[in-house]
């Protein structure tokens, strides 16, 4: 691994779970139909943003700007969760993908 300060964040356990959140949230939704689709961008694009503020967040300059953007990754969780509780209602989403997927989000 390249050493520099601002890739600091790919040691945090954090950020290591919502790189596998966001891993196991593209081989569920994969296979969703294309009539599914604005579901499945949506569902991958709010696990995408998690770990991508946290790591935006780890390379500002202040500890006020880094909490900032850990909010925001926890919003963005957040409405990922949401998504997954809204598909497995509508019977989109199986029972056994919607408790691993929630299991990470969890963690």
């Amino acid at each position: 691994m390249r050493k520099n300060k601002n890739r600091g964040y790919q040691q945090l356990r954090v950020w290591n779970d919502a790189i596998d959140y966001y891993a196991e949230t593209c081989r569920v939704f994969r296979g969703f139909p294309y009539e599914l689709n604005r579901v499945t961008r949506q569902a991958i694009a709010s696990s995408d943003s998690v770990h991508r503020n946290i790591a935006e967040g780890y390379c500002r300059r202040s500890i006020h700007e880094y909490l900032n953007y850990l909010n925001i990754a926890l919003g963005s969780l957040g409405e990922s969760v949401s998504g997954l509780h809204a598909y497995r209602k509508s019977e989109q989403l199986p029972f056994e993908e919607f408790e691993a997927l929630d299991s990470l989000a969890y963690k």
